[in-house]
């Protein structure tokens, strides 16, 4: 087992009422709304408990973005759908609530040996003069990592965090094996 904490940064989630929703009616009646057609199609509530946004459409779908646990995005998507019962708007009890993405970080206890990663990873890029980190990509879970010198690790594209903590796992057992891991001088 990983003896480093695995964080949830964000989770981007999605769900389709399968109903018209009136935008125009919703930010007359709200604080903390965004609406600009001219700009954007979509609603922008800024939620403060949980700490995440919702972009709301007049097509019934709605994205939740910024949350930290999927506690918080079932609060987000139960927050706007009560939202939208008070604009008269029959929503269906049942939705299905899509995880999109999920990005989470980790720090591993020892330094990455990035060039040792980018000659032994097959997937691997890593252009220090165009960005510090070391891109790898993961097949299953279908996921993409960014790898740091400073042994931080960005996790992105996962749509579990049970995917999150198996390719976190199966990523810092390869840098094991090819002997990526640097010990950091006291």
């Amino acid at each position: 087992m990983t003896d480093f904490k695995i964080r949830v940064e964000n989770i981007v989630a999605s769900a389709s009422l399968g109903v018209q929703v009136p935008l125009e009616k919703i930010v007359s009646k709200l604080e903390g709304m965004e609406y600009e057609p001219e700009q954007f199609p979509g609603l922008v509530y800024r939620l403060q408990k949980p700490k995440a946004a919702a972009l709301i459409f007049g097509s019934g779908k709605i994205v939740c973005t910024g949350a930290r646990s999927l506690d918080d995005v079932n609060e987000v998507f139960k927050k706007v759908v009560t939202i939208v019962k008070k604009t008269g708007t029959k929503v269906p009890r049942v939705f299905k609530v899509q995880v999109e993405n999920i990005v989470a970080s980790a720090k591993l206890d020892a330094n990455l040996n990035l060039d040792t990663i980018a000659f032994n990873l097959e997937n691997s890029e890593y252009e220090p003069e165009q960005f510090p980190g070391l891109v790898y990509r993961m097949a299953d879970p279908k996921v993409a990592f960014l790898l740091f010198g400073s042994g931080k690790i960005v996790c992105t594209g996962a749509r579990s965090v049970k995917d999150v903590n198996i390719a976190v796992e199966k990523v810092s057992k390869k840098l094991k094996q090819i002997k990526a891991l640097v010990k950091p001088k006291l």
